[in-house]
């Protein structure tokens, strides 16, 4: 199929294997006309000033650039800048791209202080990721917008939709549909995050850390939404649900063109064009967010004060067997060695808003901690503190 990015493949073989026709061509012209689709449909008077029409991306100087230079002549807006496209010379992800942004929380080769204020983006190297960030006045600092705050635009969007689709449900029994909307995270998600999508009525469970857990978990629901806070995720929806919309939507168009429902199953039928249900696609994903800010009419900064990211950190403890840890609760709780998650426990009790938990690494023998509680200082002394446990109970000292 050529060079491709990692997520344009999967859809490939999802495409295929459904019989429909599975190029990149057809790839291009499936997201770009689902895009123009939401984009037909923004309400009047959404399209605010404040929305800063242009988007800067970096491309991590990967195949991504490349392919959203491409797909960017096929849309009618908005402006995108790519930068870090590998055309310019630079090395894969060095100094660039999602992962880096994400985890340094600095700013990308090729971005600077002419950039503060601006919407930008980040795709990691082979376009299966995307963050967003705001570069800030000093230090080359960034605000971060990860993957869950994606998840939670993308949550607040569907649930809209569907309530807007699901009024004068009363007409007949059998235009209604109960879809059931899911949220899908890891233990690693933001705290923050969590408490905000349940505050806003919404389903949310926990898988263990990794894709496929939670690509499985989304499955189960109607319309399934999973993120990693580093990017990775995208939108599912069921065949029944997906076969029931179609139906209503031409319903809606025989009876009711025009109405808000109409307009509502319509917004939910792109969005499952749109988003790459085979796996998380940073160019679809960047597409669907920067539909829903021009819908909603909000700038990144309105999107970014959603809520406030509870500050965390991670560590790594050497152990000399990563096996000797056996958790439970999609790994939030440990069950072996007795008496350690009781340990960590009493250390969580003395910050506030504090959670820490700890789980093996798939591949080499280490154990990872992650803790976050209302101040960086405390998130620091608690993920501290139960490295510390984990090295009295697993580490070198404690085989001896």
């Amino acid at each position: 199929m050529g060079v491709l990015t990692t997520p344009q493949l999967h859809w490939m073989v999802r495409a295929r294997n459904k019989g429909m026709k599975a190029s990149e061509v057809d790839y291009f012209e499936q997201l770009s006309s689902s895009f123009r689709c939401l984009m037909d449909l923004i309400p009047e008077g959404s399209k605010i000033n404040e929305m800063d029409d242009k988007l800067i991306v970096d491309g991590a100087n990967g195949v991504g650039g490349e392919k959203l230079a491409g797909l960017k002549n096929m849309l009618n807006s908005p402006v995108i800048d790519v930068r870090n496209s590998g055309k310019e010379g630079g090395v894969l992800n060095e100094g660039v791209g999602a992962d880096y942004v994400q985890k340094e929380k600095v700013v990308p080769v090729g971005f600077g202080p002419s950039d503060v204020g601006l919407r930008c983006a980040s795709l990691d190297g082979d376009a299966d990721r995307l963050v967003y960030f705001l570069v800030l006045p000093k230090d080359n600092k960034i605000d971060l917008v990860d993957g869950d705050k994606i998840l939670s635009l993308f949550a607040l969007f569907v649930k809209e939709q569907l309530a807007i689709l699901n009024t004068n449900r009363d007409e007949k029994i059998n235009n209604y549909y109960h879809a059931r909307l899911g949220v899908v995270q890891t233990a690693y998600a933001n705290g923050a995050s969590t408490d905000y999508l349940k505050k806003q009525g919404l389903e949310v469970l926990f898988t263990p850390t990794g894709v496929k857990y939670l690509h499985e978990k989304a499955a189960e629901f109607d319309i399934g939404i999973y993120f990693e806070a580093n990017g990775h995720g995208t939108i599912l929806f069921s065949e029944e649900f997906l076969c029931w919309l179609e139906a209503r939507d031409n319903e809606l168009s025989s009876m009711s063109k025009g109405s808000e429902q109409k307009k509502a199953a319509s917004r939910i039928l792109a969005v499952s064009k749109l988003i790459n249900q085979a796996v998380g696609d940073a160019l679809s994903g960047l597409l669907l967010v920067e539909a829903i800010l021009q819908h909603m009419g909000w700038s990144i900064h309105i999107w970014n004060a959603l809520y406030q990211d509870l500050p965390s950190r991670q560590l790594k403890v050497k152990v000399v067997d990563r096996t000797a840890i056996v958790t439970a609760n999609a790994e939030t709780v440990v069950v072996k060695p007795p008496g350690l998650q009781e340990a960590i426990n009493a250390e969580i009790a003395k910050y506030p808003q504090g959670r820490s938990f700890v789980r093996p690494s798939g591949t080499e023998d280490i154990i990872r901690v992650y803790a976050e509680a209302s101040t960086q200082d405390a998130a620091d002394s608690l993920g501290n503190s139960v490295a510390r446990l984990v090295d009295k109970f697993l580490g070198f000292g404690s085989s001896s």
